[in-house]
């Protein structure tokens, strides 16, 4: 499935950040997002996710398609490495982790409590959650952040292994990655104005 986003305009706090943004990501494709800190990478990304609204434009082929890691791991400090996984896996109606345990070398940690974990174990485990949502499109937030020289090339694997099932990713990310991908720059899709847009998005921030 092709993610279309055409004509978007996004706002942070109320004020519009990027405008007149559109590409494609078509099946089996990858990606790579650029852009300064501040020029809105994760506005984009939160709001592809559906964490917030766009102010203006279509989000098409997204829908119950987007699986997305953020800044946050997203882990449940009480449980353990395999209930994290297991728990995510009911969610997405998967029955099996794994092809996570193995893609992020996570065996040996799988009876260990996820708040236990260093923060590169923590960024692995969060990363090994995309595996098992079985959804095509991953949207990724400087996902190689706390990750060793190892994790990255784990990282890098499973990404080329989705894109070779059929799946797609777009990543915010200014680590080389070795992934044949197209780079889209947001700097010229910067909004100029600064009149508040409203403050629809300031739950989210």
């Amino acid at each position: 499935m092709t993610l279309r986003i055409d004509n978007l305009t996004l706002a942070r706090g109320g004020i519009p950040v990027l405008t007149g943004l559109s590409f494609d990501l078509g099946r089996g494709a990858a990606l790579i997002l650029r852009g300064p800190n501040g020029a809105g990478k994760t506005t984009l990304l939160r709001t592809l996710a559906g964490l917030q609204p766009a102010l203006s434009g279509h989000i098409t082929g997204g829908e119950d398609q987007i699986a997305f890691a953020g800044h946050a791991d997203g882990l449940k400090a009480m449980l353990s490495v395999t209930e994290n996984l297991n728990f995510w896996a009911s969610v997405f109606g998967r029955d099996s982790i794994d092809a996570a345990l193995e893609a992020y070398d996570l065996h040996a940690l799988a009876d260990r409590l996820a708040g236990t974990l260093s923060a590169g174990q923590k960024r692995r485990l969060g990363l090994a959650r995309l595996l098992v949502t079985g959804r095509p499109i991953w949207v990724l937030d400087e996902p190689t952040v706390s990750l060793d020289t190892a994790a990255v090339q784990m990282f890098a694997d499973a990404v080329h292994a989705h894109l070779g099932q059929g799946g797609s990713a777009l990543i915010a990310t200014h680590i080389d990655l070795g992934l044949q991908a197209d780079v889209l720059d947001i700097t010229p899709y910067r909004a100029t104005a600064t009149t508040r847009a409203g403050a629809s998005d300031e739950a989210f921030l």
